[in-house]
């Protein structure tokens, strides 16, 4: 079942640093929001709230809830593929070129998770024992559902080529 391996590399990359870095980037998020969001006040001090729940919420439940929950998520924010994607151009062949190298890009960083998967836990190489496969899987984890989630912003960035009229037209 080699195809379970990039999720299984999910699921061992949430450690607590990974936990610890998902509370600093929420409470960036919060703090870049409440600071820059032209929106009510009341809607400044929801997100606040938000963002205090989700952090507490990560740092009561252990780190192997949430490999478990990460796990799941990367699969299941596949299903939401065709609501993420906000592109006026459904065909990869239309979008700007810059498209193709984002998904050159992730489909780099999944087949790394792939590798990642099988591997025994620790040092990529002997010279670097800092450079482990679960910091490695970290980053790429961290890239897969930042793919995903910000699809909605930059899958709408740029200007799509003209669609010719063979794919567009409609007979009688």
């Amino acid at each position: 079942m080699w195809y379970f391996t990039p999720f299984y590399s999910m699921l061992r990359a949430t450690t607590d640093v990974m936990v610890n870095v998902l509370v600093a980037i929420i409470a960036l998020g919060v703090v870049l929001a409440f600071l820059k969001c032209k929106c009510s006040m009341a809607l400044k001090i929801g997100m606040a709230v938000a963002g205090l729940v989700a952090i507490a919420l990560l740092k009561t439940f252990d780190a192997k809830f949430w490999g478990v929950v990460v796990m799941g998520g990367a699969v299941v924010i596949l299903f939401f593929l065709p609501w993420l994607d906000h592109s006026p151009a459904r065909s990869i062949r239309y979008r700007p070129n810059w498209h193709k190298w984002v998904y050159a890009v992730f489909v780099i960083w999944f087949l790394i998770l792939t590798v990642l998967g099988i591997m025994v836990p620790g040092p990529l190489h002997p010279a670097l024992p800092w450079l482990t496969n679960e910091l490695v899987a970290m980053i790429g984890t961290l890239f897969y559902f930042g793919f995903f989630l910000l699809m909605p912003w930059w899958s709408q960035l740029g200007t799509p080529k003209p669609v010719p009229d063979r794919v567009t037209f409609k007979p009688h």
